[in-house]
């Protein structure tokens, strides 16, 4: 939701740390997660946490609908999408919440997965997270890079789950139509509507009678 990406960034940055140039990573000079791979035009070095704030929101969490994902889930989406890439990191919430993966989170994800209620919610985020691990695992950097994926795959979870349990998030319902009034309700209200007509007209004529 809107209101939680702080909290999401504060995560993603957490495992993300500052500058790193490992020759080992193909994304190569990264600074707060944001590498010159994908970012040829930044100063990595000289990457401020705001800046990489800015990036985060319109690259990775305006990507994943996060401001209209429920809390938890909104993690979920976002810190596979700085990880693994927006489409990958869709397609994961995607298949959790029972959607078509086609890549895009759009109305029809966000609707089904506002409709959970928690204990579906938090299902979803850990099959979502079990997804992105077998990915991950799946790689030729995994034997590499497995100890710190698969802790902040854990910690991701966790923290999802405890956002997912604190929210006070309320599934979108269908209003409800108004009841039909029976059949002596029906009748009730007309005869009390007849009644006051009655009497409004009786008032007119005494008021006649009696006023001149």
């Amino acid at each position: 939701m809107k209101d939680n990406f702080p909290n999401c960034l504060a995560m993603v940055l957490k495992h993300e740390g500052g500058y790193v140039n490992d020759p080992h990573d193909p994304g190569g000079e990264t600074n707060f997660g944001i590498s010159k791979r994908a970012y040829p035009t930044e100063n990595i070095r000289a990457m401020t946490k705001t800046r990489a704030a800015e990036i985060y929101r319109r690259d990775y969490w305006d990507a994943v609908s996060g401001d209209e994902l429920p809390h938890g889930l909104d993690l979920v989406a976002f810190d596979a999408a700085v990880n693994s890439g927006v489409m990958r990191a869709s397609q994961w919430v995607q298949k959790a919440v029972m959607v078509d993966p086609d890549g895009r989170i759009g109305p029809v994800t966000v609707r089904a997965a506002r409709k959970m209620d928690a204990n579906n919610l938090e299902g979803a985020i850990t099959a979502a997270v079990r997804l992105r691990l077998n990915f991950l695992a799946s790689l030729k950097t995994w034997s590499r890079y497995k100890n710190g994926w698969s802790r902040r795959c854990e910690d991701v979870e966790f923290t999802a789950r405890e956002m997912a349990k604190r929210s006070r998030f309320v599934p979108v319902e269908k209003p409800k139509e108004p009841r039909p009034k029976s059949g002596l309700a029906a009748v009730l209200g007309l005869l009390f509507a007849g009644l006051a007509y009655v009497l409004a007209d009786f008032a007119g004529w005494i008021s006649k009678l009696f006023g001149g």
